[in-house]
């Protein structure tokens, strides 16, 4: 302990210069948007190329695993083939979601986080590949979530369990629209508030993507309703959401571009200034 006391002693000009410098500049980053802006992109970049490694070598370790599933899909695969009338046509994403083949970024999940209350996912395309804050991320099942921060090579996204995410989305069914939050407790449910008491609402409906806005289009699958609760307080319904998706175990991924964002960005900020 005395040999630590001594250390501290001798070297105690060096370690105020370094606490002085290291307080300057968390007050310099939280102060100045253009510095913090590069500090999170930095980090992306990072933080990326760690999770970039660390995914490769669990995908090694889990190449079993893999080759079992991608032989059940082929399997599927082979059975729709061989029983489908000529007159079928396999739905691709882009026609099925109404999405051009240019205006979609296809990527891969490098790291995935959903044990707490602000999860967030990183994937292995950023800036190079036309990648921007606020695109939407799907995949086959149903939405992932929201690119939040981008460097030239990474992004990270505010995945949909994220207590600070809000998601329009509808029952489909009757077009009744709501609000997609998620509470902080299960991974395999959300919530969906906001419904008024008149919308027909059944165990079993399913819930898409409401497209009131220009991050997802409409119609997205996100999953079923489980159970339907009366809000005391509003007297709206609070429907829990069981996901189609299991979002502890994510693979590649859809990134939509939106061309005519800006547009209606700026179109909805010349109706507020009016």
């Amino acid at each position: 302990m005395q040999q630590i006391f001594n250390f501290i002693f001798k070297n105690s000009n060096r370690i105020l210069f370094l606490l002085l410098l290291g307080i300057s500049l968390t007050l310099t980053i939280q102060s100045h948007s253009f510095h913090r802006s590069k500090i999170i992109s930095s980090a992306n970049f990072l933080s990326g190329g760690v999770y970039e490694k660390v995914n490769n070598i669990n995908e090694y370790l889990n190449l079993k695993t893999q080759n079992d599933a991608l032989a059940l899909e082929n399997a599927k695969l082979k059975s729709l083939l061989f029983n489908k009338k000529d007159t079928t046509v396999i739905k691709k994403l882009d026609s099925l979601k109404g999405v051009k083949p240019s205006d979609i970024v296809v990527s891969k999940v490098i790291h995935n986080s959903f044990n707490s209350h602000e999860n967030y996912l990183t994937l292995n395309s950023g800036e190079l590949q036309g990648v921007k804050p606020d695109m939407g991320v799907i995949n086959d099942l149903g939405i992932i979530g929201i690119i939040d921060n981008t460097s030239p090579r990474y992004s990270t996204v505010v995945s949909i369990l994220n207590t600070k995410s809000q998601i329009n989305a509808k029952i489909k069914k009757s077009n009744h629209f709501g609000s997609l939050i998620w509470n902080g407790k299960s991974t395999g449910f959300v919530q969906l508030i906001d419904v008024p008491r008149l919308a027909s609402v059944r165990k079993g409906d399913t819930i898409v993507t409401g497209g009131q806005s220009v991050i997802f289009p409409e119609n997205i699958n996100i999953g079923t309703i489980d159970k339907i609760e009366i809000d005391d307080q509003t007297h709206y319904y609070t429907i829990k959401v069981k996901l189609f998706n299991d979002m502890t175990n994510l693979g590649h991924v859809y990134i939509i571009k939106s061309k005519d964002r800006e547009e209606l960005i700026n179109l909805e900020k010349k109706e507020k200034n009016e």
